[in-house]
């Protein structure tokens, strides 16, 4: 996998334009003036939690006796669930992470799993653990992401009024389409890996 390709990954696994009316609900009850500085520190602390992952990574899979099998058939399988959800939102409509809560929100739900979720984790688990020697590649893929995820969700406000709900829930649903099919690659070059079998 190349640098970008791992950049676009973690882009489309982080999904901004889907998040951007789940992160507007949840910064609605926060004064104009402090809704820009809880949305950086949210980004902030989410980058942190994922560079965590990313350096620690083989440390945790050894921690746990993991292999890349099992983190790259239980990334597929996560990722395809949260596709899903995208594809077809629940009818309560909670959104991805369920129904926001009252007052500042802090880390959780919008650091994670928002943006650091369970499925970006998974990926940078995967990464580091199938080839280990370009750390530095998935550092700039991940930064990279992250760049361009805070860019919109920064400019949420603004795209929510230019582009529209509606817009914005095709672009998730389309998205989410794109999700389900790395998770379905994911997940088969899981088993390919576990079962010696070339795909």
């Amino acid at each position: 996998m190349t640098t970008l390709s791992a950049g676009i990954m973690l882009f489309l696994i982080m999904d901004p334009l889907g998040n951007i009316p789940f992160f507007l609900s949840l910064l609605k009850d926060v004064p104009p003036k402090r809704r820009r500085r809880v949305m950086v520190r949210e980004l902030l602390i989410a980058l942190g939690v994922l560079l965590a992952f990313l350096f620690g990574g083989q440390y945790i899979l050894k921690l746990l006796q993991l292999k890349q099998e099992s983190i790259s058939i239980a990334g597929g399988i996560v990722l395809f669930l949260i596709g899903i959800r995208m594809v077809f939102p629940p009818a309560d409509g909670g959104g991805i992470f369920g129904k926001p809560g009252q007052g500042e929100p802090f880390i959780v739900p919008m650091a994670i799993p928002g943006v650091a979720g369970p499925s970006a984790m998974a990926a940078l688990l995967l990464l580091t653990n199938s080839q280990p020697g370009r750390t530095a590649d998935w550092v700039i893929a991940l930064l990279l992401a992250w760049l361009a995820t805070s860019l919109i969700l920064l400019s949420a406000t603004y795209l929510f009024r230019w582009l529209g709900e509606s817009v914005l829930t095709a672009l998730e649903r389309v998205m989410g389409m794109l999700l389900i099919a790395l998770s379905v690659q994911m997940f088969m070059a899981g088993v390919a890996s576990f079962l010696h079998l070339n795909v």
